[in-house]
Order: C-alpha cells, then sequence, then structure tokens
C-alpha cells in the first residue's frame, strides 16, 4: 500500500508549515475576488493561514494578505476570517 503524500502549506500568520487541511485558505480568483475558501477546492491563487487567533492577529497586523495577494484585503474579509476562527473554537 502507497503513503499518500500530506499537502503541506505555510502558515501566513508564524511561518510555519503544516497539513492542508488544519489551516484557513483564503483565495484570490482571476477577477481578483477573494474569499475565504473553507472546502480547498476554489479555483485561484491561496493563502493558509493557521486556526489560531494569535497568527490571524499576527497576519492582520503585519498585512501579510495584502503582500500575499499584491493587492489591498477588506475589513470584512478579515471580519469573515475572524467569524470563521470563532466558530471553530
Amino acid at each position: 500500500m502507497k503513503n499518500k503524500k500530506v499537502p503541506m502549506r505555510k502558515c501566513l500568520g508564524c511561518n510555519e508549515v503544516f497539513p492542508k487541511k488544519e489551516l484557513i485558505r483564503v483565495v484570490k480568483n482571476k477577477d481578483g475576488d477573494i474569499a475565504i475558501d473553507l472546502k480547498g477546492k476554489m479555483n485561484g491563487r491561496g493563502a493558509y493561514i493557521c486556526k489560531n487567533k494569535e497568527c490571524y492577529e499576527k497576519a492582520y497586523k503585519t498585512k501579510r494578505l495584502n503582500k500575499a495577494f499584491q493587492c489591498e484585503i477588506s475589513e470584512e474579509l478579515y471580519e469573515e476570517m475572524l467569524k470563521v476562527l470563532e466558530d471553530d473554537e
């Protein structure tokens, strides 16, 4: 039996690498729309953040998502991400 390789991704908050399924994915599609992708199936460029508030805070304060997507991220998206984090706890 072959072991399936687990896709690993780096958190924008703490810069540590985790299995993709343990992170929240934020996606920018080719139209420039940015959304939270909870299922991990949306098309576009993805950026990942751990499911904890410290990483969220760090990514928010340092505007890491803005850097990752090379554009301005709306406050609404950050608020939506915070709700996802709170629902996950």
